[in-house]
């Protein structure tokens, strides 16, 4: 059974799973449909056409599945999938997409939303990423597995961030981020790659070594990118980590990739 607050509002057509928390004076549309454990812990709101996974939990002042910011959406029908075991903090907002987009914003399993983070129509969120207080993502944006955007980000929209990837606070992001980097600054510059997490995520020390390496390689100053990243792909072909990071600069993407400063050290 599933513990609704007599001061919650969950409107006809809801769909409630089993051992669902709906707590005082939270809202609930017509069209939400709650799994499995999710908990509402108090003045939450969920609307749209919104899922949300198993066991997800919502904080106080959440707006989910509310409609996008974005004055090309005239109320089509797009939808907002959340996955299992999300936390979302208090004041997060996520958005539905829009026609322009997919009609799909998407968040994967066992993400973190901090207070006050954002997400914008679109959005294609994947597994563990983290969005630290304030985070906000324009419209369009991916992110991939393990990435962390940190506090007071803002990210640019039609954006890559790669796997694993570390956005470093107050940190404005024009361009893609490479697998791997780190980048920081106003506006972002690739810093390094992101070693702490390599290390904190058992990344083999040899590995760590030749992504450093490869990482020299493919910033290096001689020579144009594409040929850089011919070599780089010739010589750790049976790298995976390696070509996961040559083959994302490799896509035809709306915006450049964040690369190091001249004065950085490689």
């Amino acid at each position: 059974m599933s513990n609704i607050h007599p001061t919650a509002i969950v409107e006809d057509g809801a769909k409630i799973g089993k051992n669902v928390i709906v707590g005082p004076y939270s809202m609930i549309g017509s069209q939400v449909e709650l799994h499995d454990g999710v908990e509402l812990v108090s003045h939450a709101v969920v609307a749209g056409i919104t899922t949300v996974g198993a066991n997800t939990r919502i904080f106080p002042f959440a707006s989910v599945g509310h409609p996008p910011q974005d004055l090309k959406y005239h109320g089509e029908a797009s939808r907002l999938v959340i996955g299992c075991n999300n936390v979302i903090r208090e004041h997060v907002t996520l958005n539905p997409g829009t026609e322009g987009g997919g009609m799909l914003t998407s968040i994967g399993n066992n993400c973190l939303f901090m207070i006050g983070a954002h997400v914008a129509h679109d959005c294609r969120i994947s597994d563990n990423v983290i969005l630290v207080n304030n985070a906000t993502l324009a419209g369009h944006v991916a992110v991939d597995e393990w990435a962390i955007i940190g506090g007071l980000s803002a990210v640019h929209q039609f954006v890559r961030i790669g796997r694993h990837a570390m956005v470093g606070g107050m940190s404005g992001v024009e361009n893609d981020v490479i697998p791997y980097g780190s980048v920081t600054g106003n506006r972002a510059h690739l810093s390094s790659l992101n070693l702490v997490g390599l290390k904190r995520r058992n990344f083999s020390r040899d590995i760590i070594h030749d992504l450093r390496k490869a990482y020299r390689l493919i910033f290096a100053p001689e020579g144009t990118m594409a040929e850089r990243l011919e070599d780089v792909a010739e010589l750790f072909q049976s790298n995976e980590p390696i070509m996961e990071i040559v083959n994302f600069i490799r896509v035809d993407s709306s915006r450049s990739i964040c690369q190091p400063r001249l004065d950085d050290a490689a």
